[in-house]
């Protein structure tokens, strides 16, 4: 997940889904309720640590600190010495998983596909939105940290990318955060932790009374993100003082030359790499149960 997240427009939600930790991470952090407030003030902290299931939370968001910081640099390179070849992996990587999040719907009812076209639908058209303009507003600041923290769960759709559509990524991302403008920071905080705590129950409660539809959107979402990583296209980027973000790009038709040769077998190596893990992950299901 936090190698999802260094890479643009990309969200760790996908990775999350994609691995099989999605439904317990949702679950996680809906316990944050009142029942787990209770036990931390009574001193349970034992109760309070399962009830949270405060072990797994440590361990993947230690993960996703540990990627960031030492994938960073190394994606930096990577897409500024071959651009190409990273997004071609990442793009096969994403098309395999689309196919193994599908087969975990169990019924592929009439509603579910629906459900599949709905969510690749909404991701195409945010992948060719065209950025907003600023508001400063406390309502629409409150409304942009909701939005950012609830994209940053769903697969297929990144909080910077949705900050930067809503028009307000150079007003919190860059100058709220350096100049620490509580006046800024405050409202997206509150939408963001308001966000996160009931968006994770209302997600809980869709996966357990509509779960094959649920799931049938979050593929349709990575379905739809797809656009975002294909290998073949110009970046249009913005500066935001000393940030270069990307708002937008420019798809192309890639030529057969030994450029896309060399990418296709990246694409290919990313759709094993999904492959090999499903695979591993299931032998290893299998072992656990015997």
């Amino acid at each position: 997940m936090g190698a999802a997240n260094v890479i643009p427009g990309v969200s760790g939600g996908t990775i999350a889904l994609i691995t099989g930790i999605f439904e317990r991470l949702i679950n996680a952090l809906k316990s944050f309720d009142l029942t787990a407030a209770k036990l931390l003030f009574s001193g349970k902290f034992k109760e309070f640590a399962n009830h949270i299931d405060l072990y797994f939370l440590i361990a993947l968001f230690s993960g996703v600190g540990i990627a960031i910081i030492t994938l960073a640099r190394l994606f930096k390179f990577l897409f500024e010495n071959y651009p190409v070849y990273i997004w071609a992996f990442f793009f096969g990587l994403v098309l395999a998983s689309v196919y193994y999040v599908a087969t975990t719907v169990n019924k592929w009812s009439l509603s579910a596909v629906l459900s599949f076209l709905a969510g690749t639908a909404v991701a195409m058209t945010i992948t060719f939105l065209k950025p907003g303009t600023e508001d400063s507003s406390f309502l629409y600041l409150l409304l942009c940290g909701v939005v950012a923290i609830c994209s940053m769960i769903l697969p297929g759709l990144s909080g910077s990318f949705v900050l930067l559509l809503m028009g307000n990524y150079k007003l919190v991302m860059v100058d709220a955060i350096n100049d620490l403008n509580i006046s800024v920071l405050l409202p997206v905080g509150i939408g963001a932790i308001g966000g996160l705590l009931l968006f994770s129950h209302f997600l809980s409660w869709l996966l357990k009374k509509y779960h094959d539809q649920t799931i049938a959107t979050l593929a349709g979402f990575i379905l739809g993100s797809l656009g975002i990583l294909w290998p073949w296209k110009e970046s249009i980027t913005k500066t935001f003082g000393e940030k270069v973000k990307v708002i937008g790009y420019e798809w192309h038709i890639p030529k057969m030359n030994g450029e896309f040769y060399f990418a296709f077998l990246f694409i290919i190596l990313g759709i094993l790499t999904i492959v090999l893990t499903e695979y591993l992950a299931g032998k290893g299901g299998k072992e656990a149960k015997g």
